[in-house]
C-alpha cells in the first residue's frame, strides 16, 4: 500500500443471519421461551427484534413489566432451545470465503454479536474464519448491546481505530453503525427486506455473503 493511501476500513461483522443461517432458529427459540412463561408474542414481532441484545429483546417485544417479572427466565429458556436447534444451523453460502477475501485485501476484521460468548463460540465452529479475526466482541462483554453504538465502537477500538464498515442483516446493525459514525452494509439473509435495511441506514444491500463476495470487484470494499 502506498504511503499516501488510507488504510482499508475496519470491517465489523455481525454473526447471526450474516455469516450463519440462524435467525429463524432464534425466532422459534424466543417464541417458545416466551410461550413457556405465558407470553404470546407474534413471531413477526420477534423476527423484527432479532439482532438486538437479548438483554433488550424481552422488554422490546413484551414490555417492561414482562422483563422485570420473567426476563431472565425467558433468556435462559431461549438459550436452551436455541442450543437444541444448533444441529440444524449452518454457515451461509460464501461466508468463510467473504471473510477470507476481506482479510486478504487488508481489512481488519472484528466480529461483533449481541449473542453471549458461549453461543458465539459454538457458531464460529461452523465457519473457517477465526484466524482472520482481530477480535470478537459479544453480548457477554462490558458494552451496551445493539442498537446502542457501544459494540461497534469497541470493535473498532480493538482493531486499532479508523474508518469502519458494519456488515449485518438486521436493522439494529445499521442503527448501531450509524450511531457509532460508521457506514453499514445490509444482508437480506436474515429475512429483513432491502427497503427496511436502507431506511435504517444501510447504504447498500446484498442478498448475503456470496452476493457481496461476487461484487467486491477485486476484493476491495467500497465506501459510499
Amino acid at each position: 500500500m502506498a504511503a499516501d493511501q488510507p488504510s482499508p476500513p475496519v470491517v465489523v461483522l455481525d454473526l447471526d443471519g450474516t455469516l450463519v443461517d440462524s435467525v429463524y432458529e432464534h425466532v422459534v427459540a424466543w417464541h417458545t421461551a416466551l410461550h413457556d412463561v405465558g407470553l404470546h408474542v407474534p413471531t413477526v414481532r420477534i423476527h423484527e427484534a432479532i439482532g438486538m441484545g437479548g438483554d433488550r429483546l424481552v422488554a422490546h417485544v413484551a414490555g417492561d413489566a414482562a422483563e422485570s417479572a420473567v426476563g431472565d427466565d425467558v433468556r435462559e429458556l431461549h438459550d436452551k432451545y436455541f442450543r437444541a436447534a444448533l444441529r440444524t444451523v449452518c454457515a451461509l453460502d460464501g461466508a468463510s470465503e467473504l471473510v477470507e477475501a476481506l482479510a486478504g485485501h487488508g481489512h481488519r476484521l472484528v466480529l461483533a454479536s449481541s449473542s453471549e460468548t458461549g453461543l458465539v463460540e459454538e457458531m464460529l465452529d461452523l465457519l473457517d474464519v477465526r484466524r482472520h479475526l482481530t477480535a470478537v466482541v459479544t453480548g457477554s462483554d462490558d458494552a451496551a448491546t445493539k442498537p446502542a453504538p457501544d459494540m461497534v465502537l469497541a470493535a473498532v477500538e480493538k482493531a486499532g481505530g479508523g474508518d469502519a464498515v458494519v456488515i449485518g442483516d438486521a436493522t439494529w446493525d445499521a442503527v448501531s453503525a450509524q450511531a457509532a459514525g460508521a457506514a453499514s452494509i445490509g444482508f437480506r439473509s436474515g429475512g429483513i427486506n432491502a427497503d427496511r435495511l436502507r431506511s435504517a441506514g444501510a447504504y447498500a444491500v446484498y442478498d448475503g455473503p456470496r452476493d457481496l463476495l461476487d461484487q467486491l470487484g477485486g476484493g476491495l470494499l467500497r465506501l459510499p
